[in-house]
């Protein structure tokens, strides 16, 4: 059933405060330089970063300033922790599910019980008869670092739904907001989380942002939050789910031990559009250039700049090989290479990415994704989108080396922050003084990437929690892993996924255990409704696998 559209938001403001600032045109250089991969760590993997607020005071504003503001005119996060219930159904393949929603928070305390953060969820938990098994619960969450869980509340396997225009940026408010046919309700109860800093999660009294802003931090912030709601629900012998989607993933990944190693043992892990090992961004590493490869070819089939192929997955196949191969032989060789293998690599490499065999030369074959996205289709005057590659923009400096923003992300976050908001005030009847983080401010700049592995001495200082997923599979072999991913995200790379998991080295014995989705879409898999479709269909048997 599709609700009647709902109104624009901006003209309360209420937008305002969550406007990215534009992405500025920073030109490179023909070789990749050292800042520059240095810089890939840093970019937000979740669309959504904040930029600066302009105030302009009225009249009134100006004589309101005057007054003295006490502690109860700010607006905090509660201390005591919060539930507004409601009931609602949804259908979904083809029976009305009834579920009671509930939009609350959870207050996150140290080891000596002191409250130092209060973490905002959404939970729908579908109604059980008296005798019937424990149903499964899953917890939820976008990455960033810093993204609120907004984009899979709203947009995968919640039980409503925005409706967008992707691949073409969205239209103008109202949006319509559906009941979502996809929801995965009929499988398990969802519970979605969002960061301390991110939506309406806030720390507590004296704790300051940073005590949560990090590899390791967040990991206990969310461990600590999920086994909160497990006790306070009475969940503890339900089957357990973790759902992560890009930064998301590296926090799965980490979350799968830490919960395992203080007692809970999870059902299952799903990683969507996945980055494990932040270490293969560092400057020096070729890997990454390989990461993109695949996915070059198949941006470059998607927009008929490479042949057309009759089996694309066959076709990336044998771009993977060819990788793997001439390509990874090629790069390691450096400045060695000798003219004839350079030539010979730049022009198979033309075939597969649409650019031309001058510029690879010229890049030495090592083509950083801002000089792809701005490259492929210069010749129309147009970039093309980082978290989706369908996506296509316009600059106004078409010979730049560098796209000016994303399209991907201006062409949908408003539709999504607007239905987040429209969702949570009227249907769940959820209110906040507190301003709704689509992305906390400065959270993805402050960002402490060192991590902890299991069993290491000290904290290596960019984060690979494949290693703890490994070790959590390996202490846990009933554990699945399953792997979504799509074909045309640039911001990580399913190539890219594929290495860091073949790179955990579990026992032939457990590798059973995991699987892999491949869909024709791009970060948010879910912006494509077909897309959405078969991965629920294969995350729904994926459930039935794992309990």
């Amino acid at each position: 059933m599709i609700r009647p559209a709902f109104a624009a938001l901006a003209a309360f403001g209420l937008l305002a405060v969550c406007t990215s600032a534009a992405a500025q045109n920073a030109r490179t250089s023909a070789s990749p330089t050292a800042a520059a991969s240095a810089s890939r760590r840093d970019t937000p993997d979740e669309p959504g970063s904040t930029g600066s607020t302009v105030e302009r005071r009225s009249e009134r504003g100006q004589q309101a300033g005057e007054h003295k503001i006490s502690d109860f005119d700010i607006a905090t996060a509660p201390v005591n922790e919060v539930a507004k219930t409601s009931r609602h159904s949804v259908a979904v393949g083809g029976r009305t599910i009834p579920y009671t929603a509930t939009a609350g928070t959870l207050t996150i305390r140290d080891d000596d019980g002191k409250p130092i953060a209060s973490m905002f969820y959404v939970a729908y938990v579908a109604d059980r008869a008296k005798g019937e098994a424990e149903r499964p619960v899953t917890f939820l969450y976008n990455g960033g670092p810093g993204s609120a869980s907004l984009f899979v509340h709203m947009g995968m396997f919640g039980p409503m739904r925005v409706q967008t225009d992707s691949p073409a940026a969205t239209h103008n408010a109202p949006y319509g907001l559906v009941e979502n046919h996809e929801s995965l309700l009929d499988k398990s109860d969802l519970v979605f989380l969002d960061a301390i800093g991110a939506g309406y999660s806030r720390p507590l009294g004296d704790t300051k942002g940073s005590a949560f802003w990090g590899v390791d931090q967040d990991i206990d912030t969310f461990a600590r939050g999920i086994q909160r709601y497990i006790t306070i629900n009475h969940r503890w012998n339900s089957p357990k789910f973790i759902f992560g989607e890009s930064y998301g993933t590296t926090r799965s990944a980490g979350l799968a031990y830490a919960l395992q190693d203080r007692g809970m043992q999870l059902n299952g892990v799903l990683i969507l559009s996945s980055i494990l090992n932040y270490g293969v961004r560092d400057a020096g590493f070729d890997q990454v250039y390989m990461t993109y490869m695949p996915s070059y070819a198949a941006t470059a089939v998607y927009h008929k700049k490479a042949p057309q192929p009759a089996d694309l997955t066959a076709y990336l196949n044998q771009v993977r090989e060819w990788t793997r191969g001439p390509y990874a032989a090629a790069l390691a060789k450096g400045h060695n290479i000798s003219d004839q293998e350079l030539d010979a690599v730049a022009r198979q490499m033309s075939v597969y990415t649409g650019l031309s065999v001058q510029f690879l030369k010229d890049s030495n074959l090592r083509v950083d994704l801002s000089r792809f996205r701005k490259e492929l289709l210069r010749d129309q005057r147009r970039t093309i989108g980082r978290y989706d590659s369908r996506f296509t923009g316009i600059d106004l400096d078409a010979a730049g080396d560098a796209s000016e923003y994303d399209p991907s992300d201006t062409g949908m976050r408003p539709a999504f922050v607007a239905a987040l908001h429209e969702y949570l005030e009227r249907d769940l009847g959820y209110t906040s003084e507190l301003n709704y983080w689509p992305s906390g401010p400065n959270i993805n700049r402050a960002w402490d990437w060192k991590h902890k592995p299991p069993g290491a001495e000290r904290p290596a200082q960019v984060a690979d929690t494949a290693q703890d997923l490994a070790v959590a599979m390996r202490q846990n072999p009933h554990l699945k892993l399953y792997s979504l991913n799509g074909l045309y995200d640039m911001a990580t790379p399913f190539f890219g996924t594929e290495y860091d998991i073949s790179h955990m080295w579990l026992d032939p014995s457990l590798r059973g255990n995991i699987r892999f989705g491949y869909y024709p879409s791009g970060h948010m898999v879910y912006l494509n409704p077909d897309a959405l479709k078969q991965m629920k269909a294969d995350v729904a048997k994926f459930y039935d696998d794992a309990r």
